[in-house]
């Protein structure tokens, strides 16, 4: 059964997923209403066959970018049309299906009980996880705990997570990175310095082969780079914030 909503809204972002985003908004949409596609500059002719979707389909609509920008920078788009027709939350879900759409009416009913959090998956992996991926991601856990001083962020890499709409949008506006692979761990380290609270919430996750139809665009060189560099960046914050972190922490005992 779809549910509908004037407040939460599903956002997927979408740069050349391959056939699998057809399925990905078919699942969403079997759960919710409204979902909105933001094309991020996408030549696989999967705008257009987005487009096809949403002209028989009221609960969809498709944002289509001139030119690829990445991930942050579609989500943030995706937040400026949230932020002016008054939706207070976006859930964010990849196109590439690997993110169980079953879950959307779960996640979105955690956030309403708690609309100042940000809910955020934390992957149970199957066998079709990479190791190296796997076990990367804890390097980036780790440092993204350190860098909020443990304020409870299970995985800082899942991408399938409600966020408020203003806050978010107030902190991408403010600078000029998390606009591509560094948006998802970034985003939940600034919001824990702006006094947004996690909640975490288990979630399955499926990795496609080539042959299934999956697709990857990740860079094992260009991104862990990427994720270094932010790294960095985000310790030179947290020693800045360091004395604000300790008493916020001390006060919650």
């Amino acid at each position: 059964m779809t549910t509908s909503s004037s407040t939460h809204v599903v956002l997927i972002p979408s740069y050349n997923p391959g056939p699998k985003v057809y399925d990905t908004v078919r699942a969403a949409r079997q759960q919710w209403s409204p979902v909105w596609v933001i094309v991020d500059g996408s030549d696989d002719g999967s705008a257009e066959g987005l487009q096809q979707m949403a002209a028989t389909d009221a609960g969809l609509q498709v944002f289509v970018l001139p030119y690829n920008s990445g991930k942050g920078a579609a989500v943030l788009h995706g937040l400026d049309q949230a932020s002016r027709l008054g939706f207070s939350h976006v859930l964010c879900m990849d196109s590439d299906g690997q993110h169980p759409a079953a879950q959307i009416p779960a996640f979105m009913a955690a956030s309403q009980q708690q609309p100042q959090a940000m809910v955020l998956g934390l992957p149970v992996f199957d066998a079709s996880a990479p190791s190296l991926r796997v076990k990367g991601r804890k390097i980036s856990n780790w440092w993204a705990n350190l860098e909020t001083l443990w304020m409870g962020i299970g995985d800082s890499l899942f991408g399938f997570r409600v966020y408020p709409v203003e806050p978010l949008r107030r902190i991408m506006q403010r600078q000029h990175w998390m606009r591509r692979f560094d948006f998802d761990p970034e985003a939940v380290v600034r919001l824990c310095w702006a006094g947004v609270q996690p909640v975490n919430v288990p979630s399955l996750v499926k990795y496609f082969q080539a042959d299934e139809g999956g697709v990857s665009h990740f860079n094992y060189w260009r991104d862990n780079r990427l994720l270094t560099w932010m790294h960095i960046r985000l310790m030179f914050g947290f020693a800045l914030r360091l004395p604000l972190l300790l008493l916020r922490k001390l006060r919650r005992g």
